[in-house]
């Protein structure tokens, strides 16, 4: 190639990086990193250390998830921070998301400091397995609210997990396993594939609506948009059901009321409930 083509080339190359650049800026004012650059909380599961947790059904708890671009990969992702594995334990009054600390969050403070896309929140929920094992990573503070780093959703297009579909599955990477006890009232639903799905998470909201025990007792009239051919059904486990996602992801799933479900059968769990 003749050397002034060379000179062309590169040129060309870069006006166009400049004037793409400068368009994503306009486009995106709050995503303050270039690929050079990620924001900090993207390495925050890079040296996570395994922990078990007990005696946590109905915890409650939140997730705080940060969402900014993948330069590896282009795809939008979100570091989870979970309230339930921080350094302190879980308290006595089992209540780690204290309410006027939560209803203190301010989620636009939180994506500029952390140089993020997107910060939204997840809860408060109460946790339903009764232990769980996972890998812990950096730990946070979120308005005097600790959290930590315990996975990594793939958020398609989104930047806030409020924008998730209801009964639509995703994926997360999260190095977990989870614990339901043999005779614990578990809530399932199955799809019109045949998968059945375990909720994991009960939705209180900022102003809960309900209890738990509440939404139980009224299960078969709750749900107003179960897509066609799906039921829901209330059991006691019969055995132990114990949950380790193969590979490393695991599949999720929210419901209308943001309740959260994972996924069950093979490549999930030991057993489908």
């Amino acid at each position: 190639m003749k050397p002034y083509n060379v000179i062309r080339l590169f040129f060309l190359a870069t006006i166009w990086t400049a004037f793409g650049t400068g368009y994503l800026f306009a486009q995106q004012a709050s995503e303050s990193a270039s690929s050079d650059a990620q924001p900090a909380v993207l390495g925050d599961g890079a040296d996570a250390k395994f922990k078990r947790v007990d005696n946590m059904h109905e915890v409650r708890f939140i997730e705080i998830f940060l969402a900014l671009r993948d330069a590896k990969t282009g795809n939008m992702v979100a570091p989870c921070y979970n309230t339930m594995f921080t350094s302190e334990g879980i308290p006595a009054s089992k209540d780690t998301a204290p309410q006027a600390l939560v209803e203190g969050l301010n989620f636009d403070k939180l994506k500029k400091g952390y140089g993020v896309l997107g910060a939204s929140l997840n809860g408060p929920k109460l946790w339903l397995p009764d232990w769980s094992e996972i890998d812990a990573g950096e730990q946070r503070d979120f308005n005097g609210i600790p959290a930590v780093w315990v996975a990594q959703l793939n958020m398609g297009k989104n930047t806030s997990v409020s924008e998730t579909t209801p009964y639509k599955p995703t994926t997360i990477a999260r190095h977990s396993r989870l614990g339901w006890n043999k005779d614990t009232k578990v809530v399932l639903l199955d799809d019109a594939e045949g998968n059945t799905w375990i909720m994991k998470g009960f939705q209180l909201g900022l102003k809960p609506q309900r209890t738990y025990d509440e939404f139980q007792a009224a299960i078969a009239d709750n749900f107003k948009t179960l897509p066609k051919g799906w039921k829901v059904r209330v059991k006691a486990l019969e055995k132990d059901l114990i949950e380790t996602p193969e590979g490393g992801v695991a599949t999720i799933m929210a419901d209308e009321f943001f309740n959260v479900y994972d996924k069950t059968g093979p490549g999930m769990s030991n057993y489908k409930p």
